[in-house]
């Protein structure tokens, strides 16, 4: 996603998946693709290598299990406690984070 007001659409009645260290929300785009944004704030992740590390995940467990998620936009939102996790936790994590959005929502 690259403008703000995709960010916006997003935030809107949207809806999530969360872990203690980190969030994904998603809504429905008009697209015939999923779409990913990042928001991983220099107030909780501080260092430049941490935040890039953890987009850098974001992305690559976005790539890997893109062809089985519906069409929605989701944003991944990076809490203080996602730079203690090794990279297979994050991986484990954003696994189960992306099943439970994959799921036809019941309202």
């Amino acid at each position: 996603m690259l403008t703000p007001e995709h960010y916006q659409h997003v935030f809107q009645q949207a809806q999530s998946a969360r872990s203690p260290h980190f969030t994904i929300i998603a809504r429905n785009n008009s697209l015939s693709h999923p779409r990913l944004g990042l928001a991983v704030p220099k107030k909780q992740i501080k260092t430049a290598v941490a935040r890039n590390r953890f987009k850098r995940l974001s992305r690559e467990s976005f790539r890997l299990k893109q062809h089985e998620l519906p069409h929605k936009d989701f944003v991944v939102i990076a809490k203080k406690s996602a730079q203690e996790l090794s990279n297979e936790e994050i991986m484990k994590l954003f696994d189960k984070l992306w099943l439970r959005l994959s799921r036809p929502s019941r309202g």
